[in-house]
Formats: structure tokens, C-alpha cells, sequence
């Protein structure tokens, strides 16, 4: 018996020790980071850093600047677009959001930010149309036809008693109907589905894949926007038929991840046994420029609502009247535009060169004998540049003087300015000088 009573002493102190020398392994693995799941996950926390009066302030500007400068990441290279844009956008409007994990509820920021978004993607794309969508009670209701109009699509998404939730979503019903309101659109239009999905379940009367695969030869692009989590599926779609999957983390960041789906996408070739996919249609594109009515017209029926109206526009082939442009004639068929409009549509095609960052000082760049070396305000806004460095700005791609220099005229522009030229106004002050 005290041999016996020995062993279980000596083997509990044994486990204890074990257990011991595991805990320890374990705290020195934590603190290397040895972890696998660790390597997934970046400690956002440590770039927070205080400054020397104890304030967050620089570090937060240097977040934002960051984030405003993103496309110097991008490349750079000439990209074909497509400047005809048609864009389905399908809204969840289950259960799921009444959630309030996003202020104030899901939907509220969802109508809030697809007012704006629609907004933005009209004024750089003014030859698009959008269609709305719902995703309700397992099937997919159509809410505005697809339309050119921004008026109409605004009006009806401020109509809050329209996107009431209820029941499951359909994933499978909503892009049925998405490709039925595009089937008749020509080869040199583009074909897009935006989803913002909120659940983390889809009701399907059928086969899903068999619509993923009939999107893939219809030349449809879907992309999401998840509010919840990601879903194999909403990848799936999206790898296969070219677009972007996103989860948003916030209110902030939900917004973002909208607006960077308002610049075209590039252009996609398909297979060459695809006659549909073939580009040679889109060389040559045939457009009316119309004739503008005076308010003091004689009142006619339009030939797009039949309403009587005064002023509007006349098309170039057929004289039939029409309440506004850009449109397709409902009695010719043929696409009526403004050149203004046709004008902004180009610069996605010829956008302007990124603005390169600043690193050494003006007096180090410049010879005396240049006339910009003793420029100190910005080219277009004439702001002081700063004369001390930024410490929240010694960065790759942030310029520590805040000044961002154009690679064809050589002047600078301050960082509000870069934001400006790159994302409003798409030509640089002082090549136009």
C-alpha cells in the first residue's frame, strides 16, 4: 500500500507539473504570437498612438488621409470601361433587418445610404439607368423599373412605407427577376447586380447554381454587400461572375464599400464562341443628340408616359417627345443624349494621373532657377502647405509637408485639393492652365 500511495502522489505532482509547463508553453506562445488563428488578424490597436500632449488627434487625420489616398495603391494602367452602365440593385428586405447592430436599424442605413449612392452613381455615370429590387416573404419584388431618371428612383427609395420587412429572403427569385429586366439590353451595355444582403439564409424555390450559371452567360456582374456575415454562396456568385463580395464592419464602412462600386468596372471579354461577349458592337454606338423644348411650348403627349407636357425634348429621328435625357426612344429605339452628358461619361476612360507625395523638402526638389521653388501655397486653393513635418503622415504614399505633386505640370496640391481634382472635378488645375 505505500509503494501504491507513492505512484498516485508522485503521478498527481507529474500532472501537475504538466499542466503547469502547458500553461507556460501557452503564455509564451500568446506573447510570440504562435498562434495560427493570430496570423488572420492584424492589431489595429497598436498603430494608436498619442502624441506629446497626450492627444489622438494626429492619428486620426493620418486614418483618414490614409484612407482618401487608397487608389494610389491601385494601378494605374488604361483600363477599357464601359460607360453605358445598366445596374440592378436588390435590397434585403427580410426580418433580418430589424436588426439594430447598425445605426439606427439595417434598413434605415440602408435607405440612407442608397439615396446617396444613387446619387453619386448618376452624376458619374449620367448614361446609366438603375432599376430597385426586394428580396421578401421568399420572393423578389420589382419596386422601379429600370429608369435614367435619378428623380424617379430617389422618390420612390424616400418612400418608407415601400420597404417594409418580412419573411426570408430569395436569393434565387431576386436574380431571376434582376436578369429578366435586363435581357433586352444591347452587347455594349453593361449588365450589373448590386445585392445588399442582410440575412444569413436564402430561400430558393430551385437550383441556385443553374442561376449562377445562366448570370455567367448572360454577362451579368453580382456584387454584395453583407451586413451580417459572409455566405458561400454570395462569394461563389460573385468570384464567378466578376464582381466584389464585402462584409461591412460599420456604418462608415457600409457607405464605403457602396461608393466604390459607383466607378465602372472594366471591361470583360468573354469566350470566343460567345457571339454576345464579342466587343465589335461597341465600337460604334448609334446616338441621337435631341432638341430641347422652351417651357413656352405647345403642351403634347410625351411618347414616354403620355402625359401632356410643355417642355422636354424632341428626338433627332422620329420627333417624338420626351420628358428627359439620357433615354432610349420607346418609339425608335434609339439612345437620346446631351453632349453634356456624353462629355462627363469620358472621364473614367482618361482619368487623371495620381498625384505622387512629397518626401524631401521644396528647396531639395527645386533649383533656385525654377520660378515654383518658392512656391508655398497650394496650385489650386492657394493654402499654406505646412512648414513642420507630419509625424502621422511618414508613410508610404502620405506626404510628411502635406503636398502632392502632379507627374505632368509639376505643381502641388494640397491633400483636400487631391481629393478634389481625383474625385469631383477629374481634371488637374494646372495641366488645364
Amino acid at each position: 500500500m505505500p509503494p501504491r500511495r507513492t505512484d498516485v502522489d508522485s503521478g498527481s505532482d507529474s500532472d501537475s507539473f504538466d499542466e503547469s509547463s502547458k500553461k507556460a508553453k501557452g503564455k509564451t506562445k500568446a506573447k510570440e504570437g504562435a498562434y495560427a488563428w493570430e496570423a488572420k488578424y492584424t492589431r489595429s490597436w497598436d498603430t494608436v498612438q498619442e502624441d506629446e500632449g497626450g492627444s489622438l488627434q494626429g492619428t486620426v487625420e493620418g486614418l483618414i488621409a490614409r484612407r482618401r489616398r487608397r487608389r494610389l495603391l491601385e494601378p494605374t494602367a488604361a483600363v477599357r470601361r464601359t460607360i453605358v452602365r445598366h445596374l440592378f440593385l436588390l435590397i434585403d428586405l427580410s426580418d433580418a433587418m430589424r436588426e439594430r447592430d447598425l445605426r439606427p436599424t439595417r434598413l434605415d442605413l440602408t435607405l440612407q445610404c442608397a439615396r446617396a449612392f444613387v446619387t453619386e452613381w448618376f452624376d458619374q455615370n449620367p448614361l446609366g439607368q438603375i432599376g430597385i429590387g426586394a428580396m421578401r416573404g421568399g420572393l423578389g419584388d420589382r419596386i422601379v423599373e429600370m429608369t435614367g431618371n435619378p428623380q424617379d428612383v430617389l422618390t420612390v427609395l424616400g418612400e418608407r412605407h415601400r420597404f417594409e420587412p418580412s419573411g426570408e429572403p430569395s436569393l434565387q427569385n431576386a436574380l431571376e427577376m434582376a436578369r429578366s429586366a435586363m435581357s433586352h439590353l444591347p452587347n455594349h451595355a453593361s449588365r450589373e447586380v448590386l445585392v445588399i444582403y442582410s440575412a444569413l439564409t436564402t430561400v430558393d424555390p430551385g437550383d441556385i447554381m443553374e442561376t449562377l450559371a445562366a448570370c455567367v452567360r448572360d454577362r451579368i456582374r453580382v456584387s454584395v454587400v453583407a451586413l451580417a456575415a459572409e455566405m458561400r454562396i454570395c462569394r461563389e456568385l460573385c468570384e464567378k461572375t466578376g464582381g466584389t463580395f464585402s462584409v461591412a464592419m460599420n456604418e462608415g464602412h457600409f457607405k464605403d464599400l457602396l461608393f466604390e462600386l459607383v466607378p465602372p468596372p472594366a471591361l470583360r471579354t468573354g469566350p470566343k464562341t460567345d457571339t454576345r461577349s464579342s466587343t465589335s458592337g461597341a465600337d460604334l454606338m448609334l446616338m441621337g443628340f435631341p432638341t430641347r423644348l422652351p417651357a413656352s411650348a405647345p403642351a403634347a403627349l410625351c411618347s414616354c408616359h403620355g402625359a401632356m407636357r410643355r417642355a422636354g425634348f424632341l428626338c433627332p429621328r422620329c420627333r417624338a417627345r420626351l420628358c428627359d435625357v439620357p433615354t432610349d426612344c420607346p418609339v425608335c429605339g434609339i439612345m437620346v443624349v446631351s453632349a453634356p452628358h456624353l462629355a462627363r461619361s469620358f472621364h473614367h476612360l482618361f482619368p487623371v494621373k495620381p498625384y505622387a507625395a512629397v518626401y524631401v523638402e521644396l528647396f531639395s526638389v527645386y533649383s533656385l532657377s525654377d520660378s515654383r521653388s518658392s512656391e508655398q501655397r497650394c496650385h489650386a486653393c492657394s493654402v499654406s502647405f505646412p512648414t513642420q513635418t507630419q509625424q502621422h503622415q511618414v508613410q508610404e504614399g502620405m506626404s510628411p509637408f502635406g503636398r502632392y505633386r502632379c507627374p505632368t505640370c509639376s505643381h502641388d496640391f494640397c491633400p483636400d485639393c487631391d481629393v478634389f481634382v481625383h474625385d469631383v472635378l477629374h481634371t488637374c488645375p494646372g495641366c488645364e492652365n
